[in-house]
C-alpha cells in the first residue's frame, strides 16, 4: 500500500500539475476529499469541483508551471512530499497584474489516500514568497531585522 500511495502521489503531481490533466483530478480526488492550506479565503476545499477552482486559478496565473518532488516519505495511508513549484507569472488570476517574473517556491504536501483516491490533503506553501517574487509585496531589507549597534 505504501508504494502504491507514493505512486499515486507522483502521478497526481505529474498529470495534474505538470501536464494539466483535469481528468486525473476527477479520477484521483475523492468526492469526499478535503484539502487545507490552498490559499483561498475559505481554508477548506471540498471535492474535485472546489479543487478545480483552485487549480484553474493557479494555472491561469502561472504559465510553464512545473512541480518537482524533492522527497517523499510514506507511512500507512499517508504520503508527505517536499515539493518545488516553478512557473512564470503571466496571468492576473492572483489579483496582481502579470509581472512576467519567474517564480520558485517550496512547499510540503501531506496526502491521505483511501481506495486509491485522495481523501485529505494538507498543504503548506511559501505564499508570502510567491507574493514577493511577483512584486505584490516589497522584500524587507536586512537592516529592518537587525538593529545597528553604535
Amino acid at each position: 500500500m505504501i508504494e502504491a500511495n507514493k505512486a499515486l502521489f507522483r502521478r497526481w503531481m505529474e498529470e495534474v500539475w505538470n501536464e494539466g490533466g483535469e481528468a486525473t483530478i476527477d479520477e484521483l480526488c475523492s468526492p469526499r476529499a478535503v484539502a487545507y492550506g490552498l490559499g483561498d479565503l475559505d481554508p477548506v476545499q471540498r471535492g474535485p469541483a472546489d479543487f478545480k477552482n483552485f487549480w484553474r486559478t493557479l494555472r491561469g496565473a502561472l504559465s510553464q508551471l512545473h512541480v518537482t518532488i524533492e522527497n517523499l516519505v510514506a507511512e500507512g495511508d499517508r504520503v508527505v512530499g517536499r515539493i518545488v513549484l516553478e512557473g512564470v507569472h503571466t496571468g492576473d488570476h492572483l489579483g496582481v497584474p502579470p509581472s512576467g517574473k519567474k517564480i520558485r517556491l517550496g512547499g510540503l504536501v501531506e496526502v491521505r489516500f483511501e481506495n486509491g483516491q485522495i481523501l485529505e490533503a494538507w498543504n503548506s506553501w511559501d505564499q508570502l514568497g510567491l507574493l514577493r517574487q511577483i512584486g505584490a509585496l516589497e522584500t524587507p531589507r536586512a537592516d529592518h531585522f537587525v538593529k545597528p549597534t553604535a
